[in-house]
């Protein structure tokens, strides 16, 4: 269990409010992640696997299992907010962590602002007299307002909205489910093996896609600093919402390739229009459960999704500000919310000034879901690194199976899927690398170059210093 000690330990003080329980996180990543999550990309990994959209969901989470391990290694050698950026940093080198925080910043920073602006596209082609960027604002507004109150505010509204989530995953099961079994869609096993149309780099680049909808299992680790039974709660949290949302993401994925209307057209032609699923759902159970998963998709993304995400990077801003590698006033911690607030109003505005500007592109949404998904993998390899180098290496472990074997494996599949990425994925995702190095290279220019604290052994404190803080 963490405690202050593990804090101070390495130069800081217990600033963030232990409240999280385990179900408290389990519900963030399941939240974070989005049960229905697929239903918004399905025609896309549709498209890309070759129809085998349930496969590239089941090696999404195979791959990620083993990232989800690395995880649990690290956030126990380092009980503290900042994910890879901490991870890196202290088990390879602090340049080594400020380039891997930076890549991240493509996942956590662009993230809010992609679920906002995929929502608020549904709630307007929903709402049409609504425009886009009204309800970019709402959903802003909303989720900054309650993120800004406390962490158990956000845990007790995310949920509520889980619950909500599940039921229509539920409605859309049981329909599907019963829709197959009456003679509508065909029943088939293509989703997992079709022999017409696999190939590993199809089913690669499939996943690249996929993963989009696992990312937020991470997240978890964002919360290091204010889970009840640290660090060891956290990688059991990770593990279990992985495992319980890859279930659940190939099942619906599953039955609704079965009901696709004209699987030969989206293969051939892709889904421009983000439909496909609605239309497996219409197949099934009519107009009713189309706009269902339609409607509960596009607010799923625009407030607990979003809400949660914001969370997360809110404190990837304070763990960096923190070490003096973002501006200081990103450290800032409210006392009465025990909230990094000034990161959390950041997050805020950034999410809605680039939602606003994706919004008038038509390649938008394109463009932001590659961008995160080139830098959460970019991420998790330099994670699998660390486990090595930390623990085999530094440390002189001998567990072969947690520290070398299973980062290892983990590595070589992401890797594969990295290098069968979109093409505009590579080039954006590596130019934003480029311009990390070039930040990189001013901060040792200006006297400033990446340093954590604590990286050296410390004298212990005495009790009374480690009881106030």
């Amino acid at each position: 269990m963490t405690t202050p000690d593990d804090l101070i330990r390495y130069g800081y003080r217990q600033e963030l409010a232990r409240r999280l329980r385990f179900r408290d996180l389990l519900a963030y990543g399941l939240v974070y992640m989005v049960p229905i999550a697929p239903m918004a990309i399905f025609g896309s990994v549709y498209a890309g696997s070759g129809g085998m959209v349930a496969l590239a969901y089941a090696i999404g989470v195979v791959a990620l299992v083993f990232t989800a391990f690395s995880y649990a290694q690290m956030v126990r050698a380092f009980p503290m907010s900042g994910s890879v950026y901490n991870y890196a940093g202290r088990g390879i080198s602090p340049p080594v962590g400020f380039l891997a925080g930076w890549v991240i910043l493509l996942d956590y920073v662009l993230v809010p602002g992609l679920l906002y602006l995929v929502a608020s596209v549904a709630m307007h082609a929903t709402v049409p007299a609504v425009p886009v960027w009204l309800w970019l604002l709402g959903f802003v507004a909303v989720n900054t307002i309650v993120n800004s109150v406390g962490i158990r505010m956000t845990a007790a509204v995310t949920r509520v909205m889980l619950v909500g989530e599940l039921i229509v995953l539920a409605v859309f099961l049981a329909v599907a489910g019963r829709a197959i079994a009456s003679g509508k869609g065909r029943f088939s096993w293509e989703a997992f093996y079709n022999s017409d149309t696999f190939t590993w780099s199809v089913v690669a680049g499939a996943v690249s896609i996929a993963v989009l909808s696992f990312l937020g299992f991470d997240g978890i680790s964002m919360l290091a600093e204010e889970a009840k039974g640290g660090s060891r709660q956290i990688g059991r949290a990770m593990a279990a919402v992985l495992v319980v949302a890859g279930v659940l993401f190939i099942g619906q994925t599953w039955l609704a390739a079965m009901l696709v209307p004209n699987p030969g057209s989206l293969l051939a032609d892709g889904d421009a229009n983000g439909t496909a699923f609605y239309d497996a759902a219409q197949v099934a159970g009519g107009s009713w459960l189309a706009t269902l998963c339609a409607v509960a998709t596009a607010v799923a993304w625009g407030l607990p999704n979003s809400m949660v995400a914001q969370v997360a990077t809110s404190r990837l801003l304070y763990a960096m500000a923190r070490d003096r590698q973002l501006p200081a006033f990103l450290a800032k911690v409210s006392v009465r919310r025990s909230v990094p607030i000034n990161a959390t109003l950041l997050t805020g505005a950034v999410s809605l000034a680039l939602g606003l500007y994706m919004a008038t592109r038509a390649d938008g949404i394109t463009l932001l879901s590659s961008l995160i998904n080139f830098g959460a993998m970019v991420a998790f390899l330099v994670l699998h690194v660390s486990v090595v180098v930390h623990h085999l290496i530094r440390s002189r472990s001998r567990n072969w199976w947690a520290h070398l074997v299973m980062p290892a494996v983990g590595f070589a599949i992401l890797a594969y899927v990295v290098v069968n990425a979109n093409i505009a994925a590579q080039r954006l995702g590596l130019a934003w690398l480029a311009l990390g190095v070039i930040v990189l290279a001013g901060l040792y220019a200006t006297g400033r170059r990446p340093v954590l604290s604590g990286l050296a052994p410390v004298q212990p404190l005495q009790r009374r210093d480690v009881e106030r803080v």
